[in-house]
């Protein structure tokens, strides 16, 4: 996928680049929330995205992290340090936030570049813009299920573990949009496989787990559906969640 920055909600702005999404809520009046951070070469993208909306990375006012995973965090240390803005994740991944390397799985990784090899230029992607050089994020704000945070956007936070074991979905009442994270994605980077789908078992941590929570995003019927890899879906969430639960875990 080519660097990407779209409108794909109101007040919703897709960041995407090395596979990876990104995404910008607020406005120039509200300043913006940056939910998940991509991986470090991300950081420039992300400047210029604020700039195509008239503002610039000091009119980030919070960082929401839907889990700890390296792509997701490879910018959230720089932007703590250089803008001094809270960063939001939920409690059960501040350990792994601190290691991000050390995250579990349920299946061996070496296996899928064999098995899977039209992801290889995807995860050769990833690597190039920083995938195994994460610093890792300290001194996080915790956040709770249930919780409407108090930054732009006002995201509701679903908890939705498996993926990892404080993975969140987040809702946006106003747009109706549900930033789903790797709960549920419609580009696995590691099997290249499309469609609403679970991760591979590669960077899943329990796949009961996470079948169980995508029961939780059937609350949110008519949102358009924002994963942190692939494209938006906009076909109902009740239907992507029964493509996903259809579908074996790769």
């Amino acid at each position: 996928m080519a660097d990407t920055v779209e409108q794909v909600a109101d007040g919703v702005h897709l960041v995407s680049a090395h596979h990876v999404n990104c995404y910008l809520l607020g406005n120039a009046q509200t300043g913006f929330t940056l939910v998940d951070t991509g991986l470090p070469a991300s950081w420039d993208l992300l400047g210029r995205a604020l700039t195509g909306l008239g503002r610039s990375m000091a009119d980030l006012r919070a960082v929401v992290l839907t889990h700890a995973h390296f792509d997701h965090i490879g910018t959230a240390a720089r932007i703590r340090r250089e803008l001094d803005v809270p960063v939001y994740l939920h409690p059960d991944d501040h350990w792994l936030a601190a290691h991000p390397y050390r995250y579990r799985h349920e299946r061996a990784r070496p296996r899928y570049l064999l098995r899977y090899p039209k992801a290889l230029p995807g995860l050769l992607s990833m690597v190039r813009a920083g995938a195994l050089r994460v610093p890792p994020v300290t001194g996080v704000e915790p956040m709770s299920d249930g919780q409407q945070l108090p930054v732009p956007g006002e995201p509701l936070v679903v908890h939705t573990p498996g993926h990892t074991d404080g993975h969140c979905a987040l809702h946006v009442a106003e747009a109706d949009a549900l930033l789903v994270g790797d709960a549920l994605v419609t580009d696995d980077p590691y099997t290249s496989r499309t469609g609403p789908t679970l991760v591979a078992g590669a960077a899943t941590a329990s796949a009961e787990q996470a079948r169980a929570s995508l029961e939780r995003l059937r609350f949110y019927p008519d949102a358009v559906l924002l994963p942190g890899h692939g494209r938006p879906w906009t076909e109902g969430v009740e239907q992507a969640v029964q493509i996903a639960l259809a579908r074996p875990m790769l």
